[in-house]
């Protein structure tokens, strides 16, 4: 029997002036919050409608978690864990039942359910899963049952061109890992044109 896939989609609550502030610098608040939203819904009703995984949303502020949230379309949520990034997507992983984990942001417009499924496909033959974006980080980490329930995250400088590889290298000794396509992940006003540019998903 095949074990469970989850997806986490790793979100913070949809407020003006608490979501994409580096973006609202010159977008403004208003159409920063609008493009969070936005990305956000289109991202759940992506991949929400696929059967071959279950989505699971760990939610920011942590007491989300426990409050009415029409926003988090009715699926399953957890609370994100306090410390910093590294250590609330150790906690969302190792929160979730035995098998692959794909775990990805919720402000990358171009991901979609081909992208998590590649992910997924990757898993079989690898230990870990990347989908790096073009500012040095990451949109997406996968897990396979080999590294379910070991740590993940060794030091990293988180917001930078070195995020990538930081966590690459801190992985456990022996992890063989796989690389997804490049996508955007905006943060920025720069990010947003340059993802304008580039192919939207349908």
């Amino acid at each position: 029997m095949r074990m469970s896939r989850h997806v986490v989609v790793m979100a913070r609550r949809p407020q003006l002036g608490r979501v994409k502030t580096r973006l609202a610098e010159r977008l403004g608040k208003v159409a920063a919050l609008a493009f969070y939203s936005r990305t956000l819904k289109r991202l759940l009703k992506r991949l929400a409608g696929d059967d071959r995984w279950q989505v699971v949303v760990a939610v920011t502020p942590p007491e989300e978690a426990h409050r009415n949230r029409s926003w988090t379309r009715g699926l399953a949520v957890i609370a994100q864990d306090g410390g910093d990034l590294g250590k609330r997507m150790q906690a969302a992983i190792d929160t979730m039942p035995a098998g692959p984990v794909v775990l990805v942001g919720s402000d990358i417009p171009g991901l979609g359910a081909r992208h998590v499924a590649a992910a997924f496909r990757a898993l079989q033959h690898h230990d870990a899963v990347f989908g790096p974006s073009e500012d040095g980080g990451y949109w997406l980490i996968g897990v396979a049952p080999s590294l379910r329930g070991r740590p993940l995250f060794g030091p990293v400088r988180w917001s930078s061109a070195h995020a990538l590889e930081d966590t690459v290298a801190g992985l456990p000794a022996g992890t063989s890992v796989a690389r997804l396509e490049r996508l955007v992940d905006v943060d920025t006003f720069d990010d947003l044109a340059r993802w304008r540019k580039g192919t939207k998903p349908g």
